[in-house]
């Protein structure tokens, strides 16, 4: 028997190379070349290809009437606000984590509250059904009206999806399906583009809406082509420490919402339960004020968090001074520190930095960038700030203090929640007095620095 002819597929760009190389000669991205058998012309479908959607007359775009889309919701509040509000007809949505944090347990949730109105589908690839409802026991959810189908060939699925015809289907995972179409294995890079790609044509043509789980790689990005992320209008990534109780449900992507949107969850006996004051998680609970903590209301899409930065500040022992950040870039650490120490005095060239965003969570907003250094003073000093601060703001390595989006809003949450004084860019001070908050505006650092000893 002739032996399978083999090629080299990027799964970053979909680049072709017929011999291994440790980078793509077509995106120059490293070690992203994997072995995949090459389809032959008569492994192909033999119809005609179809688009993603019904064909159309060509129009003009001002004849064509914008209307909003209609959705649907979960019954998972957390989980409605990172889709954007609820599901679409003939959307396609993409969920990606680390084993075991909650994937397949919160879709089985959101399909039990979507079955008593509405026909749903759960296809399993990795579970059996018996498997699937001693899980639906122990997280006491109604899914007596859960359609199941323990099934990983595509064109069977395909075949129940236009006989049910349900209204919203879940597909777990993508890289455990295949087609008989294609001589590879199931999760190649053939395999999971092809699969993902029909799916999303009967749910363009039909208005199912498709759910499908993705598996991850040790970095954390998806499993298989990239070209699977672009071809689903939703995005979806589970973030948080498996051991911890909190999970975090992020959007990275969605046509039909707002990206960079936040569902925080708490792990529990009967499932995951949305948390109404996501706040809290990531405030440390001290009966004193203690050095080196600091309090910053970052935007986190549409929603407004408070999230506690503290640093330690210690004499280093070793020549060259260690820089260690956890939840922030560690990059703009450096930069920070020698803005620190050339625009307010405040040298920390012989001392150890250690930065840690409490609660998991990941910041990636410059907003954060004052708060860091307000923690950092108060821990080489070791005097805390005053009780009931907040604060926020980017800073420019002239030592300028620029203004953070959605200001107004960061204030009324701070007020909110008890916070009393908020040191913040001058460029954001209210228009109108907020009740119970006294609000600072600062230009500089080193204004910042004196404000705070004042303060202090």
């Amino acid at each position: 028997m002739a032996k399978a002819k083999t090629n080299y597929t990027c799964t970053e760009c979909g680049g072709v190379s017929n011999k291994w190389a440790g980078q793509c000669p077509a995106c120059n991205q490293w070690n992203t070349l994997v072995e995949t058998i090459v389809e032959t012309a008569g492994n192909r479908y033999s119809a005609q290809p179809q688009g993603l959607a019904q064909g159309s007359p060509v129009m003009t775009l001002a004849d064509i009437e914008a209307v909003d889309v209609p959705r649907f919701g979960t019954g998972i509040e957390e989980f409605d606000r990172v889709l954007g509000g609820g599901l679409v007809p003939g959307g396609v949505v993409l969920i990606g984590g680390d084993p075991g944090i909650g994937k397949s347990t919160l879709l089985l949730q959101a399909l039990a509250n979507l079955s008593k109105l509405k026909k749903v589908l759960y296809v399993s690839g990795e579970e059996s059904g018996a498997q699937i409802a001693l899980r639906a026991r122990r997280l006491a959810v109604d899914a007596a009206g859960l359609q199941l189908q323990a099934e990983i060939q595509l064109e069977k699925i395909l075949t129940t999806l236009a006989n049910i015809q349900p209204q919203v289907a879940v597909i777990d995972s993508i890289q455990t399906v295949y087609s008989d179409a294609l001589s590879s294995a199931p999760g190649s890079v053939a395999q999971v583009r092809e699969c993902a790609a029909q799916l999303t044509r009967v749910a363009k043509q039909t208005g199912i809406t498709i759910i499908m789980v993705g598996h991850v790689t040790k970095e954390g990005a998806l499993a298989g082509p990239r070209v699977l992320e672009h071809i689903v209008d939703t995005v979806l990534y589970f973030e948080g420490d498996t051991h911890s109780s909190f999970r975090l449900v992020r959007a990275f992507k969605n046509r039909f919402g707002a990206v960079n949107e936040l569902g925080v969850f708490a792990m529990t006996e009967k499932g995951l339960k949305g948390v109404s004051n996501p706040s809290a998680l990531f405030l440390s609970q001290h009966d004193t004020q203690v050095p080196g903590s600091c309090v910053m209301v970052t935007q986190e899409g549409s929603r407004p968090l408070l999230v506690e930065i503290q640093a330690l500040v210690d004499a280093s022992h070793v020549p060259n001074a260690r820089r260690l950040s956890v939840g922030l870039e560690q990059n703009r650490l450096a930069m920070l520190l020698a803005v620190l120490h050339r625009h307010a005095g405040v040298a920390a060239f012989d001392q150890d930095v250690f930065i840690n965003a409490v609660g998991g969570v990941k910041i990636t907003e410059p907003a954060a960038d004052l708060p860091v250094l307000l923690a950092i003073h108060s821990s080489m000093r070791s005097k805390p700030l005053p009780r009931g601060l907040v604060a926020f703001g980017e800073v420019g390595l002239a030592g300028e203090i620029r203004p953070a989006p959605r200001g107004q809003e960061r204030l009324r949450e701070a007020a909110k929640l008890g916070f009393s004084i908020a040191l913040i860019p001058k460029a954001n001070l209210p228009k109108q007095k907020i009740e119970g908050l006294q609000v600072i505006g600062v230009e500089r650092i080193d204004e910042a620095m004196n404000k705070l000893r004042e303060l202090q």
